[in-house]
């Protein structure tokens, strides 16, 4: 058999890998049309900071090292220009010679991956002015930044790639901007949880441009003058693009295969497109996301190498094994933070018309008596009548990776909060608390659903604020430092003794630093005919959240 691959970088070239290790015998072509192979791709930004200092790390395999050990033809700088589904064979054009010529196969993968959105910008063109995408963008930044001196640089986007960005650009140039259209960090994350990863930045000294775009870009020598639309200028040395990707789907749209309006190459569940004899993988395809059924697009590269075993074992064994989907889980490192993701956020609930409730809790990272301990979030999307876990949202500074795959796991399995509360995991001191702060946010959520707790949210406590008491009660020294405009303060400790001081007429919200006492006081007013809200999250969630949407 004869099997030809179109892409050779994360899901290409763990296809022709596994195609390999499980068939000895089949002839393999993999073609390329940039000059490396099998590199970290999600490694470029740290190279560029100077995290990673050999550039070689980035490097799992060379083009010799990788036909010498897996026995496959491989040939870079080779661009597939055609393909005839009819003679099942494709056009492939050498583009240090430009020399044309025609390969056959029997089966055919397409890992072509994403392209950069390039903005239809004036200026965009000017010198300075950088994608990033492959190990030939990230040499020519590396350059730059080595040739000159950068007072001032831009980066617009603020989601994965353009928040690695703002970090790595922070120790080699002196000033950062962030630039980004929607009105917070991070669009996949919820506002609340973005809002604290926004004052995060700002304290880092990175300026933020939120709720802006760039008009135009105007060269001037060595600099660059940037127009933004709340009338701004910002003067600086260079600008890296970050405000998505697109589907590298032309290949497959000129073969007339079945896409998506998005530009996205529609597969089956053995990942076939419209042509049984071509396969499909990566960021260039679409699927049935786990939850919603619906086709969506997963910019990942743990999907994208998932899919490459799957493939090669469908192409080999027949097809058998289907993939089952993704849930779009996520991190990225944010100077001291991590913010991960996994499921469903708010927004996409809302615009897939799910029910759902939410709920915010606030834990140490590990036992608070134990040194090093610090803050960690989690943010809970689930279904109220069942429970069903539909998205979770993690923040902090340690544990963020743990806690984020145990609960992509949950959802994965359409699981519940009630499994979070009975979920055991590896105690020690250094590590965690006898009760994990997953089990917490499974608490808090389950004490929801059985009519325990009400919660409201910052949001909708702002948005009717008059129609509610508030009642701060955490300790004087906490009060003095901070709280919400026109709070009753009394101390959870001595509520059951004051509580006839909280005017009858109104609920009452109760909140402290992040949620524990407040719960308590909750139950204490509701079990005396007092009717009481918990403010999720507490104080801390809504402080970062009013003072990020006021700006």
């Amino acid at each position: 058999m004869k099997i030809v691959i179109v892409g050779a970088v994360a899901g290409g070239a763990t296809t022709a890998a596994r195609l390999r290790r499980i068939d000895e015998k089949a002839e393999i072509v993999m073609i390329d049309k940039g000059s490396y192979i099998s590199y970290a791709n999600c490694g470029l930004p740290y190279y560029i900071g100077g995290s990673i200092k050999d550039r070689n790390c980035l490097f799992l395999q060379t083009p010799t090292s990788f036909a010498n050990r897996f026995k496959v033809d491989v040939r870079v700088n080779a661009e597939a220009v055609s393909i005839d589904r009819k003679n099942k064979s494709i056009e492939i054009k050498n583009l240090k010679t430009g020399e044309t010529y025609r390969e056959t196969y029997d089966k055919l993968v397409l890992s072509t991956g994403a392209e950069p959105i390039c903005p239809k910008i004036e200026g965009a063109d000017s010198t300075g002015v950088f994608v990033l995408r492959n190990i030939e963008d990230t040499d020519k930044i590396k350059e730059f930044t080595r040739l000159k001196k950068i007072k001032e640089a831009v980066v617009i986007g603020a989601s994965f790639i353009g928040l690695e960005m703002v970090e790595n650009l922070y120790d080699i140039v002196e000033k950062v901007h962030l630039i980004d259209n929607q009105s917070q960090i991070m669009p996949a994350m919820d506002f609340s949880l973005a809002a604290m990863a926004q004052e995060h930045l700002v304290n880092k000294g990175i300026t933020l441009h939120l709720s802006t775009s760039v008009q135009a870009v105007t060269q001037k020598k060595d600099t660059l003058n940037l127009q933004l639309s709340d009338g701004k200028i910002i003067d600086c040395q260079m600008v890296i693009f970050s405000i998505g990707v697109k589907p590298d789907s032309i290949l497959a749209k000129n073969a007339d295969l079945q896409l998506d309006e998005r530009g996205s190459v529609i597969v089956d569940d053995y990942l076939r497109t419209s042509d049984k004899d071509i396969y499909a993988l990566g960021d260039m395809i679409t699927f049935k996301h786990l939850l919603t059924g619906k086709s969506s697009p997963v910019f990942l590269a743990g999907p994208a190498n998932k899919q490459g075993r799957i493939v090669a074992n469908n192409i080999i064994f027949g097809n058998r094994q289907q993939y089952k989907g993704a849930i779009g889980t996520s991190i990225v490192k944010v100077f001291d933070l991590s913010l991960a993701i996994t499921g469903l956020s708010s927004k996409v609930l809302k615009n897939n018309n799910i029910k759902y409730i939410s709920s915010i809790t606030h834990s140490a990272s590990n036992a608070g008596y134990y040194p090093g301990a610090t803050p960690l979030s989690i943010k809970l999307n689930f279904d109220r009548k069942t429970g069903q876990l539909y998205g979770a949202q993690v923040m902090g500074e340690k544990g963020v990776d743990k806690r984020i795959d145990v609960l992509s796991a949950v959802i994965a399995r359409k699981g519940t909060i009630y499994d979070l509360t009975e979920m055991e995991h590896a105690y020690a001191p250094p590590y965690s608390s006898a009760k994990d702060p997953v089990n917490i946010a499974g608490f808090a959520a389950e004490n929801i659903i059985e009519h325990l707790l009400e919660n409201i949210t910052w949001h909708q406590l702002l948005d009717n604020i008059d129609k509610y008491t508030l009642l701060d009660v955490r300790t004087k020294e906490e009060y003095r430092q901070g709280t919400i405009e026109n709070a009753y303060h009394i101390p959870v400790d001595e509520l059951r003794l004051r509580m006839t001081e909280l005017p009858a007429d109104k609920p009452v919200v109760c909140f402290c630093a992040v949620g524990l006492r407040a719960y308590l006081a909750t139950r204490i007013l509701n079990q005396n005919n007092i009717k009481a809200l918990n403010l999720s999250g507490g104080y801390k969630t809504f402080h970062a959240a009013v003072k990020a949407k006021r700006g």
